[in-house]
């Protein structure tokens, strides 16, 4: 006899191949704080005190050298940075976590100064995004204006391929993580080809639907190909303003992704809504979220739908009792590791340090408390 119980935040689900505690998961939130893409020394002791949700998605990481766009991020690409992962990923899964990470490529939104020989950032087109990065001089960081990008050729689009293939097949047999999730969201490379603002190529990777889709797909394709569907996820933000991203009606488009996505038995789909790290609704960008989760489902996809901006413990407890199987949550995890209890109990939060969110070391990383201490 199946239970008619309205599903709760604190009961576990199935993501894919990973069976997960509960459906509070920590959102990607990048910090400053991996000195030559290698991940600090605190690094470790940070995801491990936040095992307790239950999914981990790291700090986006880079891909490559190419795939860098700010100071002190953590990569994927070279042996150094794999080992330090190594240590993260047996913390948390001695706390009893399950961690993915997850593969970037920012694409135009980068600076020189952190591109291989100092060459120009890569993108669909050559367009400047509009926006910021962060570079850090004399020990604090700074934001500059992006630099100028060169259009992709699409004879390098391959090779582009294969460096998320590898990153992901090094995350998992290399590096020990539970399963990876692909960056195509916020204005970096994969949404810049999917959004008519950054692509404006004429061929068969811009101009139409099908082609501004291409790239995401194959890139998803070779990632499961490499780590199976049910150890990768992916990142879509249809309307976030986010790094001067924009497309003109972003309804076909993102629905036309997700019935590609659905073929492909992902562990889990994770959606921002509205904009990243703003409000939920855009009324000058009007999006029907509940239509892109049918289109998903009615094309056969079973993975987990995740939802993600804005949410505290009634929205997040409303999501799950209307269907959606995960949410993430991103500042209140920074000040309190142990959220999961704090949202079982009632407990007060933590207030965040926002002088500490980027660069620096323990303090406003590992320092904040919890319940027990």
């Amino acid at each position: 006899m199946t239970s008619s119980r309205t599903p709760s935040l604190f009961d576990p689900v199935q993501a894919g191949d990973l069976q997960l505690a509960n459906r509070i998961v920590l959102a990607p939130l990048t910090r400053n704080r991996s000195p030559g893409a290698i991940p600090g020394p605190h690094a470790a002791t940070y995801y491990a005190q936040r095992a307790s949700a239950g999914l981990l998605i790291t700090e986006a990481t880079a891909i490559s050298h190419q795939a860098q766009g700010y100071a002190d991020v953590p990569g994927l690409y070279g042996t150094e940075q794999l080992d330090a992962w190594k240590h993260v990923t047996d913390a948390v899964h001695h706390a009893g976590g399950k961690i993915v990470v997850q593969l970037w490529h920012v694409g135009r939104i980068s600076h020189a100064s952190l591109q291989p020989q100092g060459g120009a950032p890569v993108a669909p087109s050559a367009i400047t995004a509009k926006s910021k990065t962060v570079l850090i001089r004399d020990g604090k960081p700074e934001m500059v204006e992006t630099s100028p990008p060169r259009a992709l050729k699409a004879e390098e689009l391959p090779a582009l391929v294969h460096s998320y293939e590898t990153a992901a097949r090094n995350a998992v047999q290399t590096a020990g993580f539970d399963g990876v999730e692909i960056h195509a969201a916020n204005g970096y490379l994969l949404d810049q080809f999917l959004k008519s603002g950054s692509n404006q190529r004429t061929d068969d990777y811009g101009g139409s639907i099908d082609n501004r889709a291409r790239l995401l797909l194959e890139v998803t394709r070779a990632v499961t190909g490499a780590v199976g569907g049910g150890r990768t996820g992916i990142r879509l933000s249809p309307v976030t303003p986010a790094n001067d991203a924009f497309d003109a009606d972003p309804q076909p488009l993102f629905d036309h992704v997700v019935r590609q996505l659905a073929t492909l038995n992902l562990a889990y789909i994770h959606i921002i809504e509205g904009a990243t790290g703003g409000p939920r609704e855009l009324p000058d960008r009007p999006f029907n979220y509940d239509a892109l989760k049918a289109a998903y489902r009615e094309a056969g996809g079973k993975g987990a739908w995740m939802v993600n901006n804005g949410y505290d413990k009634p929205l997040a407890e409303t999501a799950v009792a209307e269907g959606d199987d995960l949410v993430a949550f991103g500042v209140p995890f920074l000040a309190n590791p142990d959220l999961p209890a704090r949202l079982r109990t009632g407990a007060p939060l933590n207030k965040p340090d926002k002088a500490t969110f980027y660069g620096g070391g323990a303090k406003g990383y590992t320092d904040y408390p919890t319940l027990s201490n």
